[in-house]
């Protein structure tokens, strides 16, 4: 891992120009992506299809997913698998639960109610990345909100291969109340659910992660259809002093590392010798992992120690890296949740790793990342809501609000506007 030093400013220029390097050029890519989606919507099926045998060397008869295919897969699903995965359910759902906003409406002046309408989307599809690993979490996390919010009909497309769909997706997608699915994957795949085909249904909304590719046709797409955020990859920022453990910390770090070779994982501490402790214990798991080629690129070439004077640096620094997974292993971490403006999961204390708000603790795991955290927020209920907002004026309250309409309708030019109030009092 590399190590920074310096006053806070030094640190945060040197992180700032390590952002602009590894800042990559996706013209070609955006190209690639703009050429897929219009051939989606010129061919539909028979694009996907095509785009099947090229990029995942699966020739379909049939894009979709039969129940009975689902169940069996589901079958085939050890049942400790399924109990953690309904277990986990009930903690997503206990949690999101909480996030269920309500109509209202107000009578605040004589004649007059206002109100906001909370309307669930109709239909939303959900994206589910196929590769390297298999991710049924995902689908609970991305699937469960919805229907909380009360979604009437969810649409899943995942990567097609040789073996089928992984039976713990389909036993996931059925545990969570996906409602079809479709073996469709990558810029294809959210075109699909963008513009429709005579397959699959056009949807209003696209949440869930994928690659470059993935990313760069829901950026193409929205406006035409909503879409819960641009995801980069993984990262994890940790704040610790001399009393955290060094094996805690060296495990989270490589937790995230071991998802992508581009993931970023980041300690700031005001103790050197754990930072040096950290390290070394970083090696001597890696030796061990299943996942080190990925998990050790990920560390040598995004990963991060920084030192400094103070807890009150520390904070500065991991504010403005805004990191999507925020461990705060201090000593009475409750006491710092103040100090934290940005970050998209925040875990307090040696017990919370990271892999707890992965699969168990209810909270959502669809979290922005690359410093988005300033802006974005983690998936919830409200991602998959909309609203309309109820005006009603009696003929009495209108005549009271007549003159300031009119005059402010005239100073904008809008002559229209101010007839179109004044006519019903002629």
């Amino acid at each position: 891992m590399k190590w920074l030093t310096g006053n806070t400013e030094e640190i945060l220029t040197a992180l700032n120009e390590e952002a602009k390097l590894t800042q990559v050029d996706n013209q070609k890519v955006e190209e690639q992506v703009r050429q897929i989606i219009q051939a989606v919507i010129q061919n539909g099926d028979q694009a996907l299809k095509a785009y099947s045998r090229k990029f995942d060397q699966v020739t379909l008869q049939d894009l979709s997913i039969s129940k009975e295919t689902i169940d069996l897969a589901y079958q085939r699903v050890e049942i400790e698998v399924i109990k953690a995965l309904e277990a986990a359910k009930e903690n997503i759902v206990s949690y999101h639960q909480k996030q269920k906003q309500h109509d209202f409406m107000d009578t605040e002046k004589k004649g007059v109610l206002r109100g906001q309408l909370v309307l669930p989307l109709a239909r939303v599809g959900v994206y589910v990345p196929g590769g390297t690993a298999a991710y049924p979490s995902s689908v609970l996390m991305n699937v469960l909100p919805a229907k909380i919010a009360g979604v009437k009909e969810i649409i899943m497309v995942t990567p097609p291969s040789d073996e089928g769909i992984p039976d713990v997706i389909l036993a996931a997608a059925k545990v969570a109340g996906v409602d079809k699915i479709f073996q469709v994957g990558g810029a294809q795949g959210i075109a699909a659910l963008a513009y429709g085909t005579e397959t699959v249904p056009k949807v209003d909304k696209i949440v869930g992660p994928g690659n470059i590719y993935v990313a760069t046709a829901k950026k193409q797409v929205f406006g035409t259809v909503g879409i819960d955020m641009i995801a980069g990859p993984s990262e994890i920022g940790i704040l610790a002093d001399e009393t955290a453990n060094p094996v805690y910390i060296a495990a989270d770090l490589l937790s995230q590392a071991e998802h992508d070779t581009l993931a970023r994982a980041i300690l700031i501490t005001n103790s050197p010798n754990l930072a040096t402790q950290v390290e070394k214990e970083i090696v001597r798991q890696l030796a061990t992992l299943p996942r080190k080629q990925i998990a050790e690129q990920a560390i040598q070439n995004h990963g991060r120690i920084i030192i400094v004077a103070t807890i009150e640096e520390m904070f500065t620094i991991m504010n403005e890296i805004a990191p999507e997974h925020l461990e705060v292993q201090l000593t009475d971490p409750i006491s710092y949740l103040h100090e934290i403006k940005n970050a998209g999961s925040i875990f307090l204390g040696e017990y919370a790793s990271e892999p707890v708000g992965d699969y168990f603790s209810g909270t959502n795991h669809v979290l922005p990342t690359s410093g988005t955290a300033k802006f974005y927020s983690p998936l919830g209920v409200y991602d998959f809501v909309k609203y309309s907002q109820v005006t009603y004026y009696t003929k009495e309250a209108l005549a009271d609000a007549k003159d300031a309409i009119t005059i402010l309708a005239r100073k904008e030019g809008l002559e229209a506007h101010a007839r179109a109030v004044e006519c019903r009092f002629n």
